[in-house]
């Protein structure tokens, strides 16, 4: 079977308010772009970046560290700039919600929505087997045989280590810098979340600066919210904290 790998996108809405979506880690542009379809409807631009080495295989991934990811987020702030956006809000899910953190803290950003957004290091168990999940479920699409893909997998989790401590440094910097957000904030945490603390959405809504600051919760949700039971609801909501901002 051939595997289709996923593209960036940029939906171009009607007014000059755009929206930087950041996927999680081991995701792609397909986290968000849902979401990014229903804020086109409003009027809203969209551009979703794919971090290098997502969107293929494990081992790609593993050539790439949170520094390139970092770079990569940065890439698509200064993308919609170049497109001639100069008020940009930033919304992401899981690693692309600390990576909206981080961009707050650096940059006039008209609002930030981190969702279901580790803010500790003590995941390392749930990094792992979603790391452990994902590249299962790749190398089952190359119609690989089972003995083959746990050789090739216990091979990948050699290196993978290295990774899962690089993001924890990247998430406990962005935690330590949490007093300089200011911007607008509207935290979104799932309370079925099965892969971070969900006490990291109150860590965030109380560390922050922001004068205008929201948490919510979704009971019915899991990590991947974006997909999930609520995402309705939850795009109709992102779009009225952003249809409240100062544009």
């Amino acid at each position: 079977m051939q595997i289709i790998e996923p593209k960036p996108f940029t939906f171009e809405g009607d007014t000059d308010r755009a929206v930087l979506l950041l996927h999680g880690f081991t995701g792609n542009s397909a986290d968000v772009r849902m979401l990014g379809r229903f804020l086109e409807t409003k009027g809203y631009t969209s551009h979703a970046p794919i971090y290098r080495g997502h969107g293929k295989s494990p081992e790609e991934l593993l050539k790439y560290t949170p520094d390139h990811w970092v770079e990569d987020s940065e890439k698509a702030f200064r993308h919609l700039q170049k497109l001639g956006y100069e008020k940009i809000a930033v919304v992401g899910l899981s690693l692309g919600g600390v990576l909206s953190l981080r961009l707050a803290t650096m940059e006039d950003v008209v609002g930030v929505v981190p969702m279901c957004t580790p803010m500790f290091s003590d995941n390392d168990r749930q990094l792992n087997g979603g790391f452990k999940q994902f590249a299962e479920e790749y190398k089952k699409l190359s119609q690989k045989s089972d003995a083959e893909i746990k050789q090739e997998i216990n091979a990948i989790f050699e290196k993978a280590p290295n990774t899962f401590k690089e993001i924890g440094q990247l998430i406990t910097k962005t935690r330590e810098n949490l007093s300089k957000v200011i911007a607008p904030i509207k935290v979104v945490q799932a309370r079925k979340d099965e892969m971070i603390n969900p006490e990291s959405a109150p860590y965030i809504y109380e560390h922050v600066q922001s004068t205008n600051k929201k948490l919510s919760w979704y009971e019915n949700s899991g990590h991947a919210i974006t997909f999930g039971p609520e995402r309705k609801q939850l795009q109709e909501n992102i779009y009225k904290f952003l249809h409240s901002l100062d544009w």
